[in-house]
């Protein structure tokens, strides 16, 4: 089937598949005598798969370090992905993702907690820099003179 048709069949867009051609996640497609990809089942699937896993909060870049084991997802039945025992570590792409995410999660909770601090009126603990912890020093400091939209008009 040609580019529209597989990207309807796929739930996405030409531009998509173009895209994931690019970024090596999809083979190059066969082409017709005339130059226009041509897409069967097996790339659907992997289109398919590729959209799950994006969808789940991997990356481009993980796929890519990945891309040559998408077909075996697409399988029916998918192999079991992930550790043989429950509650084990990941490891390989998911487990560098979840580490990803139960870092940006911490980062937003403190940034949270922050912001609600100082919504309420409390002042913004000092929280070191990345480079401010080395001299001792924090990122959030007082003036020591009024910012001009503090000083009184004389």
């Amino acid at each position: 089937m040609r580019i529209g048709d597989a990207a309807a069949a796929a739930d996405t867009t030409p531009r998509a598949l173009r895209f994931y051609e690019q970024r090596g996640l999809l083979p190059p497609p066969v082409r017709t005598a005339s130059g226009q990809r041509e897409y069967g089942p097996g790339e659907i699937a992997r289109v398919r798969v590729i959209r799950e896993l994006l969808a789940l909060g991997l990356t481009i870049e993980d796929l890519r370090s990945c891309a040559d084991r998408l077909d075996l997802l697409a399988q029916d039945p998918p192999p079991r992905c992930g550790s043989v025992e429950p509650g084990a570590p990941a490891s390989g792409v998911v487990g560098r993702r979840l580490a990803a995410l139960d870092a940006e999660i911490n980062r937003l909770a403190t940034l949270r907690e922050t912001l609600a601090r100082c919504a309420s009126g409390e002042p913004p603990t000092p929280s070191p820099g990345p480079v401010d912890h080395l001299r001792g020093e924090s990122r959030i400091t007082t003036p020591s003179t009024p910012l001009p939209s503090e000083s009184n008009p004389t």
